[in-house]
């Protein structure tokens, strides 16, 4: 992984990745040509906003998390680490979501209201590093810290190998349906560096993951 902390994802930047991508791989070639250029943006919202709106989402369609964080909001208010650090658990279950997700959601804000977690630290660290943070947190697990490092700090060479139709689409581009273990896809994704969350991009493009929370 890169220790390239940028947050500019423009069009220039994503046009970079697009010639590297192109340069190196004809499969991401055939990818760019497409569904190219490549359009991955920074989510808008606060990144405690994100990653709370994250965590909500988890194992729900859109249309039910989106009903879900509009109850939240209209419970405590705007998604801020303060409002939901004082959130009652029980209101939150009233809302929709489950004992667990309440309890993750009051820890994450109270943990951000305490300083003992600092999105400005960890803009400040290498992937590696970063991810290990955020996957200490409770209910943050290594998908959606690779998630959120890529759509709330603009990572760009993240590559998650536990989210499953990433993995289905280098199996069917690479693979012909076969499944790759994980040394022979990392194989395929180091080629990409240090633009792996484009070519990501590309990736949940053709396994129509554009109406995914991230993609």
């Amino acid at each position: 992984m890169s220790r390239d902390t940028s947050t500019d994802m423009s069009p220039e930047r994503n046009a970079l990745a697009d010639a590297h991508l192109r340069a190196t791989d004809p499969v991401m070639a055939r990818l760019i040509d497409r569904f190219g250029p490549c359009a991955l943006t920074v989510k808008n919202g606060a990144p405690f906003e994100v990653l709370a709106a994250a965590i909500i989402s988890q194992q729900l369609s859109n249309r039910a998390a989106a009903t879900i964080q509009n109850r939240v909001v209209a419970q405590v208010g705007p998604l801020t680490a303060a409002a939901l650090a004082r959130a009652d658990a029980v209101a939150l279950r009233a809302c929709g979501l489950s004992n667990a997700k309440a309890r993750w959601l009051i820890a994450l804000g109270q943990a951000v209201t305490t300083g003992a977690l600092d999105f400005d630290a960890i803009a400040a660290m290498d992937d590696d590093t970063a991810l290990r943070t955020l996957d200490a947190l409770p209910g943050v697990g290594p998908w959606t810290a690779e998630m959120w490092l890529i759509f709330a700090q603009g990572r760009e060479d993240l590559f998650s190998m536990g989210d499953v139709g990433l993995r289905n689409a280098i199996n069917r581009l690479y693979a012909d349906g076969a499944k790759l273990d994980v040394a022979a896809t990392r194989r395929i994704t180091d080629r990409w560096a240090p633009y792996r969350s484009c070519a990501s991009w590309y990736l949940w493009r053709l396994t129509d993951a554009a109406d995914s929370y991230w993609g």
